[in-house]
């Protein structure tokens, strides 16, 4: 998480969950203003906190030089005031549901990208350590392939008279789900029923069938004798659950059905209890919008999921109020797999994966290849005919030129650098493929900020080049190399842990938990 600076935020809307933000903000020394219309709690908080600017009107805060402003009012409030924000070109974060409609979320989406600013939504289960850590499990394959999720969020009470309980409780479900999967439905099926006032549901069922064979359910309601927050995440080796009680546990099962022999067999494995963050999920939430006030993008909670969750809540909507038994489809403003900024170029002839997110400025040109959910971050650019694998991250400034290959699950620090050529003259230009030297960088290896990579070699399979180095020559697998020229000083382990070898030249990595030893001067998977 990024750590808050001396970033100063106003909050407007000071009700019962505003004022938590207020409190939050105060405690990470980033609380600027305060706007609330109710006169008597105004001035309550305005004894309560000094130092901090109060006003009774939202266009008055507006106007100052606030770096940030979080907007927790009414939800039928929340485009009006979002808008002038954003038309103020400052950034802003607004509680869920962002908008009433996912038409009103795109204008705010598409005005907060032509203004350079964020637009956040308060997503706030995205930041709660347990998802975030389910999250991390998923994509390192602990569960196997994902296969089906659901989430029950019952309870007895509030009950709303402007929404039904789809819109109330639903959208933290649907937000995870979006976080887990990301992609969107392509089919979504509500149903329910309306006791206390009609045409407002209090108890829905809704089922969300994905692609590559993924199902979820989500139950909510607002009648039930207890208090249930559950969620389970099953995949093919295993299963994940979390309950949101005091206790707070996050539980993987080693169980499932395997195929023997033509019939299905239960494996029951053991049960164990996977260690979480104790973070509050509000203020790792404020820590991330404070974090970005700088302008750098936001990969989680942004205006792309806020649209794609009302999306998702207006086709569930349109299903539970429908006597239509066929499923609706969502829409989405872009049927693209992938996202690529509006100020970034991606010329013909490109190849990009799903779920892989290209930022501000960047550039990728014709004849390369990108692959699935990687992360192109401000002003990067990709040379012609360039291959970069699954789940690479690349940051700020960096340029790969033609003659650079990425495997998967590299990490480029901002500002590293690859050349293509050994010897540079401008005024004897060597063009064409068959003047490049081809440099390679292998699976999971990370290249650190401003290190440099001369080109004609190959960084080996989880090797980690150190900020600043000059890489002159192969580095093994594993490997730590630093300095200028690059030399090696030590060994990581898969997970970017530094391995220590005992006398018999073994070591051991408890964050994979795989074995590593020594041979012929290189460490290798024992």
């Amino acid at each position: 998480m990024n750590k808050p600076t001396k970033h100063r935020v106003c909050v407007i809307g000071a009700g019962r969950w505003g004022r938590n933000h207020v409190k939050t903000l105060n405690d990470l020394g980033c609380l600027g203003g305060i706007v609330e219309n109710n006169g008597a709690v105004l001035k309550e908080l305005a004894k309560q906190y000094p130092n901090v600017k109060t006003f009774r009107d939202a266009s008055q805060a507006v106007e100052e030089p606030f770096d940030g402003y979080v907007v927790a009012t009414p939800a039928e409030t929340h485009f009006g005031i979002a808008e002038r924000i954003l038309r103020s070109k400052k950034h802003v974060l607004v509680e869920k549901p962002i908008t009433l409609t996912a038409k009103d979320a795109e204008t705010l989406r598409d005005l907060a990208l032509r203004n350079r600013v964020n637009l956040m939504v308060g997503h706030v289960m995205l930041f709660h350590p347990a998802i975030r850590k389910i999250k991390e499990l998923i994509e390192k394959g602990k569960i196997g392939k994902l296969q089906y999720l659901y989430s029950n969020r019952l309870n007895l009470g509030t009950v709303r008279k402007e929404e039904n309980i789809l819109w109330s409780f639903a959208p933290h479900d649907i937000s995870i789900f979006q976080y887990f999967i990301d992609t969107m439905p392509v089919e979504v099926v509500s149903r329910g029923g309306a006791f206390l006032q009609p045409q407002i549901h209090d108890s829905t069922m809704t089922v969300l069938a994905y692609p590559d064979n993924i199902v979820g359910h989500i139950f909510v309601s607002w009648l039930h004798p207890f208090k249930e927050h559950r969620l389970v995440v099953i995949g093919s080796k295993g299963m994940l659950s979390f309950e949101d009680t005091a206790e707070k546990k996050l539980l993987f099962y080693e169980k499932g059905i395997d195929w023997v022999k033509g019939e299905p067999v239960k494996r029951e494995g053991p049960t164990e209890t996977i260690p979480c963050d104790a973070g509050m999920p509000l203020t790792e939430e404020l820590k991330y919008f404070v974090g970005h006030l700088d302008g750098s993008p936001l990969s989680v909670a942004n205006a792309q999921n806020a649209v794609d969750v009302l999306n998702i809540l207006e086709t569930a909507t349109q299903s539970l109020m429908s006597k239509n038994p066929q499923a609706p489809k969502p829409q989405t403003a872009d049927p693209k797999p992938f996202f690529v900024h509006p100020t970034a170029i991606v010329d013909e002839g490109v190849d990009i994966g799903k779920g892989t997110k290209i930022w501000h400025f960047s550039h990728v040109q014709s004849g390369s290849k990108i692959g699935e959910k990687c992360v192109l971050g401000q002003n990067v650019n990709i040379g012609n005919n360039v291959t970069i694998g699954n789940f690479v991250k690349i940051q700020n400034n960096v340029s790969v030129y033609e003659g650079v290959t990425l495997e998967d699950y590299v990490f480029c620090g901002p500002s590293m650098v690859f050349t293509n050529i050994r010897d540079p003259r401008s005024k004897y230009p060597q063009v064409g493929a068959q003047y490049y030297l081809k440099t390679l960088v292998k699976e999971g290896a990370s290249l650190g900020a401003n290190s440099t990579v001369v080109c004609g070699h190959t960084i080996g399979r989880f090797a980690f080049v150190g900020a600043g180095a000059v890489v002159t020559k192969d580095v093994p697998d594993f490997a730590l190399a630093v300095g200028n020229p690059a030399r090696i000083i030590g060994w990581f382990s898969e997970a970017g842990k530094r391995l220590q070898f005992d006398k018999d030249g073994f070591a051991f990595c408890e964050k994979s938990g795989k074995k590593y030893k020594m041979v012929d001067g290189n460490a290798v998977e024992a």
